[in-house]
């Protein structure tokens, strides 16, 4: 392992969407100094009104990042699967400040076994390319890596009443949900940052697991709307995410346990 400068409390964040802009706000606030990418530059205005500093970054044309690197805690939070483009990035936190690394994954990586699933028995889908991506984060001496896997993200800005609109029918009725509110995101993060939990697998999704004929009737009700279609043909196939270990090892409380009692 190579020797690297220590940078104390910076934080670099990959991706400034939906859950690194008020990511990047809450850490500015607790006397973080932050790094945030967007791949867009008409957003740096937005981004340098949270306290951050702006960096434009692009996992697909990955060019010289090592400025937006200067960080002790480097955390991941972009959808590409581009698994090459990973491997470029982590060339470049190898020569880097970065000590840790928190990689935001999502429990679409598990196999559906019908089943309740949890972080420790080797539930994943191999061939998940999202998976083969965290193992390279994983696998390497360079840094530490945790990794959380977000269930399906909601508040009112993904409202889920939303989801299927124009005739597009729910798939699947009767299978159980796992979602999780960005309020909830937001803590477990923080939780890990604030524990030093490095080296870890989270599960992040809300305790209860209605249907989604239950869950997207009310989330529609909640707009006023009529439930949606629901396709009751195709075969359900499923998992329940298990969050116990979130809450047993960091001692995290969901601020929205109940999925059927958010009003967004």
């Amino acid at each position: 392992m190579c020797s690297k400068e220590i940078i104390i409390n910076t934080i670099s964040i990959l991706g400034s969407g939906w859950l690194g802009l008020p990511l990047a706000t809450i850490l500015y606030k607790q006397a973080f100094r932050i790094r945030a990418s967007t791949r867009h530059h008409e957003r740096f205005t937005e981004l340098d009104a949270t306290g951050a500093r702006a960096f434009h970054v692009d996992i697909d044309q990955l060019s010289e990042i090592s400025e937006f690197l200067d960080s002790e805690i480097l955390i991941i939070n972009i959808t590409s699967k581009n698994i090459n483009g990973f491997a470029r990035l982590i060339e470049q936190i190898e020569t880097s400040p970065i000590q840790k690394v928190l990689f935001i994954s999502s429990t679409s990586v598990y196999q559906n076994l019908n089943r309740e699933v949890t972080e420790d028995e080797n539930a994943e889908d191999h061939n998940s390319v999202l998976w083969q991506i965290e193992q390279l984060f994983q696998n390497n001496t360079h840094f530490k890596t945790t990794i959380v896997r977000f269930s399906g993200l909601i508040d009112s800005r993904r409202h889920p009443g939303r989801f299927f609109r124009n005739g597009r029918s729910v798939p699947q009725a009767d299978a159980p949900v796992n979602l999780i509110h960005l309020d909830d995101c937001l803590g477990i993060i923080n939780a890990i940052l604030q524990q030093e939990a490095w080296g870890e697998i989270f599960n992040g999704c809300a305790d209860t697991h209605p249907s989604k004929r239950e869950f997207y009737g009310y989330a529609r009700k909640l707009m006023g709307l009529s439930p949606p279609e629901f396709d009751t043909e195709t075969e359900i196939k499923y998992k329940i995410i298990s969050n116990q270990k979130v809450k047993s090892k960091l001692n995290y409380t969901f601020q929205h346990p109940d999925l059927m009692k958010i009003t967004f």
